[in-house]
């Protein structure tokens, strides 16, 4: 009779899988938590003690840490060396290791987590079975990720699993055990400025894609164990995202997240917002941020913040778009969406105000920084003009500032009501972006006459500011910082604006 060893954390599935062993012949061995689900499930289990002759001691921190199991994994079925020495002492060999570990990056993602729980679930048992399975693959087979299970039992009831798909459980294990330390790793020194002085991780592929940014660059997406991130999404529709599709679509479910309450949409090209907006319903949102350049939203990639109703989508229907990204959609939107059949639908949870780490490669190595959060709070802002912002002025002050956030560098971006109205993005100087936040604006007929600007940098000259109030503008958001913040706030005051100066810059290069 084969033998299986159990012992999981992640509890999924776990019980078909084991009951689909028993009923082709396997014996189940298991530890504490995972045999009592087991016997829940009326599946017959052995457990691990009973096995090794050994309880459980120092609180669970020691259970499979024995001969009787690792030998069991680790003895070679074709040499009659190793054959003997089960023999010789009594121990029967292990044929399948289904083992996933202790949430340790579950649990140092939650907010001021005691160290004590953190070092309480980093496991030592787990990866300790898992590497000997996967070590010793063509005869143990090693399974860790519960997607797999189905697969394995469907090749057992065909007589086995292949050697080659050994080998691919084999190095899922390594590099599953690889992350699992790496998060330790990071979590653990005490950096003085707060930077880890090492960088180590391991990425899954989660899909290859059918190109890169162009035609003839061979590209995949890989996932990391993050709590929440693109491992999260989920395609509902349309044919297979594209390296540049995957791109816009997380920049623009990133931008639409900067709004917690009020629905929220935000249309995204070449990686850079086209349209923002708040509305009252999620068609409404769309509506307002496709009008703020319905010419560049063509293509593009739209983000919501809520979830996509019949109206939204009816409403997107209208126009082509590349992908839809919401964390849900009523099933009636999904039908709706599905009549484009090229259209991308995909779910993708919110993320916001999660802290980490991000990095940008470079030739040899890796740029690390701190995660851009934005901070909608305003206890660092002040007034620096004579004139005080109106009540709609700071309504739309508080909007253009979490607009321009995403917006590549040098951003400029012209609001009203709530909506942006014109977006100047990736310019080399600032008033080239002011320049062409204008000329969007008026090139789609809107009234800049009462509108606000944000700037995500200072203004080194006052320029941008004189530009901003022949164009209508009567307020301005931005970092301030300047050797020329004098003659920027001047200028501003000359103009009969208001300026409000955050000291926080929003750079996305």
């Amino acid at each position: 009779m084969p033998r299986a060893l159990i012992s999981v954390s992640d509890k999924r599935g776990i019980v078909q899988f084991a009951r689909g062993l028993v009923d082709l012949g396997w014996e189940i061995i298991s530890t504490g938590g995972t045999g009592a689900a087991l016997l829940a499930g009326d599946v017959p289990v052995t457990f691990v003690d009973d096995v090794t002759g050994y309880p459980e001691i120092l609180d669970g921190r020691v259970k499979t840490l024995h001969p009787s199991i690792h030998a069991a994994l680790l003895a070679r079925r074709d040499l009659h060396e190793h054959a003997l020495t089960l023999e010789q002492h009594a121990i029967t060999p292990i044929d399948l290791v289904a083992v996933n570990l202790y949430p340790f990056q579950a649990t140092i993602a939650k907010p001021d987590v005691p160290f004590e729980d953190a070092l309480e679930n980093i496991d030592i048992g787990g990866p300790s079975m898992l590497r000997s399975a996967a070590k010793n693959h063509e005869f143990v087979i090693p399974v860790v990720d519960p997607q797999d299970y189905t697969k394995v039992l469907a090749m057992l009831k065909q007589g086995d699993v292949p050697q080659n798909f050994r080998r691919e459980l084999a190095a899922k294990v390594f590099a599953h055990t690889s992350d699992y330390d790496s998060a330790i790793a990071r979590f653990l020194p005490v950096e003085s400025d707060g930077l880890p002085s090492r960088l180590v991780g391991a990425f899954e592929r989660m899909m290859l894609l059918r190109y890169g940014e162009n035609p003839g660059q061979r590209a995949a997406l890989y996932a990391s164990e993050e709590p929440r991130g693109i491992r999260d999404m989920s395609q509902l529709h349309g044919k297979e995202l594209s390296f540049n599709n995957l791109l816009d679509l997380d920049g623009a479910a990133w931008a639409a997240s900067s709004w917690a309450v009020r629905p929220a949409c935000v249309i995204v090209k070449h990686t850079t917002p086209c349209g923002v907006a708040l509305g009252t319903t999620s068609e409404d949102a769309f509506r307002r941020a496709l009008a703020t350049d319905p010419q560049s939203a063509f293509g593009g990639v739209a983000a919501f913040n809520t979830v996509v109703d019949r109206g939204a989508a009816a409403a997107m229907t209208e126009l082509f778009l590349e992908v839809v990204c919401a964390p849900s959609f009523h099933e009636d939107a999904v039908e709706i969406l599905a009549t484009k059949k090229n259209l991308r639908v995909v779910e993708l949870p919110v993320s916001r105000g999660e802290r980490g780490l991000d990095a940008k490669q470079v030739r040899g190595g890796f740029l690390v920084q701190d995660r851009f959060i934005f901070d909608p709070s305003e206890d660092n802002w002040r007034i620096a003009t004579t004139r005080e912002p109106t009540d709609q002025e700071w309504n739309d002050i508080r909007f253009a500032w979490a607009a321009v956030a995403p917006v590549k560098s040098n951003g400029v971006l012209l609001a009203k009501n709530e909506m942006a109205i014109g977006i100047g993005a990736g310019q080399m100087s600032r008033v080239d972006a002011t320049y062409l936040a204008i000329y969007k604006a008026q090139q789609q007929h809107h009234d800049v006459a009462g509108s606000v600007l944000a700037s995500d940098g200072f203004f080194p000259f006052a320029d941008s500011v004189v530009e901003a109030a022949k164009a209508g503008v009567t307020a301005i958001i931005q970092p301030g910082g300047s050797i020329r913040d004098a003659e920027v706030v001047a200028a501003a005051n000359d103009n009969g604006m208001a300026m409000i100066v955050t000291g926080q810059r929003q750079f996305r290069h």
